[in-house]
């Protein structure tokens, strides 16, 4: 049995980047020699076992032969014949094709030191393109170390492409996307993501409506140039820099979906306008908090910049949709969406165009209306949730009436 640690930790060490996980392959061994050893199976579609004291996960060193469509599409052959270099050779990229041994020597047999050298994110065989969340993967990648100078090679770029024509990253499942997605866009370059699927092909592919804003000019002049697809390239990056949560990012992704479908008047030409949102929301089956904001902010983000404009009746109704009395982080998410869109449009702090201060203290004055002496008069039931709207609309007017007169 010989024990190789591999990936992602040996990848980060010689990059000089903190080591979060380590992975382990196994050599020689097989699941029973595993057991023997206390270690414990985990997973059903091939050998990896849990350490029995430290947890971290040890998988035997495999191959995988293509036998379907998808990220699942593979056969995975696990014997104590197998190599460490057959193991490593069916990794996606060179960088993460390394291990190190027990005693801390580095095995590279595909140069993936190299090109880490050359700041190049490069397949490590023609294998690459028999799985369409590769795709996914090196974009991802490209978000994390763009940083670092790392680019896509061009020969894995013409893979990818090709994996995107094929059809076969339709063949992916929801979740699984959702976990590649989520994560790259918590990567400190998340427009970077963007931008490599844009290059190769697989934006057009998974968010054919994204893909559309590149060649929509926006209604308002943004710092980004002509089209609105790069200004939501800039407002991603300008949420990495601010450290924003994941539904913010996610709504920043989206928010300007709602404008490609004219809305028209009422209720229900909004919601025909929110459509391209709720689409990829269910295209991909996002968390209810991430789907929630996005949709929000899809209808509400282009009065953030009027707020003062709106009347006490306007404002009291955006504030009732976001739910500010039980929901107040999400208010405070949807305000900061619209700081992370005005810095594009300003350039800096602070926001000249936008009323982020004007919506939290009418969201404030709502807020502090209070309910015991609507009790006490004797409102209960529907009439005491009636009576609270009448208040509460009218601490707005007042909250109004004195901004007015500042």
């Amino acid at each position: 049995m010989q024990i190789y640690k591999v990936g992602g930790a040996v990848r980060d060490r010689l990059l000089g980047r903190p080591v979060t996980e380590v992975d382990w392959v196994v050599v020689g061994s097989s699941a029973e020699d595993m057991q023997a050893e206390g270690f414990r199976p985990v997973g059903a579609d091939f050998p990896v076992f849990l350490h029995p004291t430290s947890g971290e996960e040890y998988a035997l060193a495999r191959t995988e032969r293509k036998s379907g469509r998808g990220y699942g599409g593979f056969t995975f052959y696990a014997s104590p014949d197998v190599t460490l270099e057959e193991d490593l050779i069916r990794r996606d990229l060179t960088i993460n094709a390394m291990a190190e041994d027990q005693q801390g020597n580095l095995i590279d047999p595909y140069d993936g030191q190299g090109d880490l050298a050359a700041r190049q994110l490069r397949h490590v065989s023609p294998a690459f393109a028999e799985d369409p969340l590769r795709v996914l993967r090196v974009a991802r990648f490209a978000a994390r170390y763009a940083e670092l100078g790392f680019t896509v090679a061009a020969e894995t770029l013409a893979l990818m492409s090709q994996l995107a024509a094929s059809g076969e990253l339709l063949a992916l499942t929801p979740e699984r996307s959702w976990k590649e997605i989520s994560r790259a866009l918590m990567e400190p370059r998340p427009d970077v993501f963007v931008t490599a699927l844009r290059e190769c092909g697989a934006l057009q592919e998974l968010f054919p409506e994204l893909d559309s804003l590149f060649s929509r000019s926006p209604a308002a002049p943004n710092a980004s140039g002509t089209d609105i697809g790069s200004h939501v390239l800039n407002v991603l990056r300008q949420c990495a820099g601010q450290d924003q949560p994941l539904p913010v990012r996610w709504a920043c992704l989206l928010q300007y979906l709602s404008e490609t479908t004219p809305a028209g008047d009422g209720r229900e030409s909004a919601e025909t306008a929110l459509q391209p949102i709720a689409a990829i929301n269910a295209r991909f089956k996002v968390p209810r908090e991430c789907q929630e904001l996005a949709m929000l902010a899809g209808e509400f983000h282009t009065q953030a910049n009027k707020a003062a404009a709106l009347s006490a009746s306007e404002l009291f109704e955006l504030l009732q949709r976001f739910d500010i009395y039980r929901r107040p982080e999400r208010f405070e998410h949807f305000l900061a969406v619209c700081e992370m869109d005005a810095l594009d449009r300003t350039g800096h702090p602070p926001y000249e165009d936008l009323q982020t201060d004007y919506l939290r203290g009418a969201a404030d004055a709502a807020r502090g209306v209070p309910v015991k002496p609507l009790i006490e008069q004797g409102y209960k039931g529907a009439e005491l949730g009636e009576a609270l709207k009448r208040e509460r609309l009218r601490a707005i007017q007042q909250y109004q009436d004195q901004q007015a007169s500042y």
